[in-house]
């Protein structure tokens, strides 16, 4: 009895065994079902990539002009308002150039006033030589008219000469008086020539004061530009910050000598934060501009930002590399490309935004389908 009992037990045992793995093994399926499923729901309506830094504008701290730099004044992430002094350069030379431009200046303003003068003198000329002129076209007339009066006491002495009603001494003086008239003509004449050549030299003069004017109201004007060029590299021996932000490392220093155009270093500014994420092209097939994004940041876990796509890059990133991939030269192999895509933020509090910095990373989720 108690052998029976005891085996009938021994065959019960395994049975349960077999019927609990069947029940573990369908729950493990099942699970990884559920997960499998919830996994392919989430890849159809989300793409997401650990591939994302935060981005900043930095605007350039550039010298305008060459010099030596008298005096640094900001210091490594300081934080600086736009206009704010920066740099300031030895100033001794461009204040020389200043005062060598204005002295030009007044040199040119004087040749104007010279020149000015000038053509006052000859306006003056003219004027008189004018009137001269008419002075001597009135004795031109008085002479016309004693020249035919002459002529015709000749013409009349002649014939009476001829019936010897006139002595010849009569006749001689009336003959005198003829030939002085016309020669006081002819002199008149040519008096009258040479104040007119004089009236032409006069215009002449005029007209050369006229020009000396213009081309010194010309090389005045060039003056003027060259004392404001002058003051102008004078205001950039003082650097100033072209926008609000934190300086970046400060590498310069007293007594450096800078080249006009150099970069010195960089300005982060504050204002505005945005995610640069690069998604494999595969996962582009349904990205749009528009779309939601969140954002987690590496440096603080429980962050989590709001955004949009702003834009796609219209390259992947290899192509903006310095040696971009040519398949066409050598053995291909594929190699999923990324595309950047810029993610604006929005809402963010100024504290918050304290915080962070450009190049931190960060995980960007994009909702597809909003």
């Amino acid at each position: 009895m108690d052998n029976n009992t005891i085996d009938n037990n021994e065959e019960q045992q395994p049975k349960k065994k077999s019927i609990l793995f069947p029940i573990i093994l369908g729950v493990i399926i099942l699970g990884g079902g559920i997960y499998g499923y919830k996994e392919y729901q989430y890849s159809q309506q989300y793409e997401k990539t650990d591939d994302a830094q935060l981005t900043a504008n930095m605007a350039p701290v550039i010298s305008r002009i060459s010099g030596y730099i008298s005096e640094v004044k900001v210091k490594d992430n300081q934080f600086v308002k736009k206009g704010d002094t920066l740099i300031i350069l030895d100033n001794r030379d461009q204040k020389m150039l200043v005062q060598q431009a204005e002295a030009a200046l007044q040199t040119a303003k004087n040749n104007i006033t010279v020149a000015q003068a000038s053509t006052q003198v000859t306006s003056q000329n003219i004027n008189v030589a004018d009137a001269a002129i008419a002075t001597i076209d009135a004795q031109i007339e008085a002479a016309k008219v004693n020249v035919w009066k002459t002529s015709q006491d000749l013409k009349r002495y002649e014939n009476l000469i001829k019936d010897h009603s006139i002595t010849q001494q009569q006749y001689e003086q009336v003959l005198a008086a003829k030939q002085t008239a016309d020669r006081q003509l002819q002199i008149i004449i040519e008096q009258k020539k040479q104040a007119q050549q004089q009236t032409h030299v006069a215009t002449t003069q005029t007209k050369a004061s006229d020009q000396q004017i213009g081309t010194a109201n010309a090389i005045a004007n060039q003056r003027i530009v060259e004392v404001e060029s002058a003051k102008l590299n004078l205001s950039y021996t003082v650097i100033v910050a072209p926008e609000s932000g934190f300086v970046a490392k400060v590498p310069v220093q007293n007594g450096q000598f800078v080249q006009a155009g150099a970069q010195l270093f960089s300005l982060v500014r504050d204002n505005q934060l945005w995610v640069i994420a690069n998604f494999k092209e595969t996962q582009l097939t349904k990205m749009k501009s528009g779309q939601h994004a969140t954002i987690k940041v590496d440096a603080f876990p429980k962050l989590k930002l709001d955004g949009y796509i702003n834009s796609l890059s219209p390259a992947t990133g290899s192509s903006f590399s310095i040696l971009p991939p040519d398949n066409a030269s050598g053995n291909f192999v594929k190699v999923v490309q990324r595309v950047p895509v810029r993610i604006d933020l929005k809402n963010i509090d100024k504290s918050v935004a304290q915080k962070l910095r450009a190049g931190m990373n960060v995980t960007a989720e994009v909702n597809l389908a909003q």
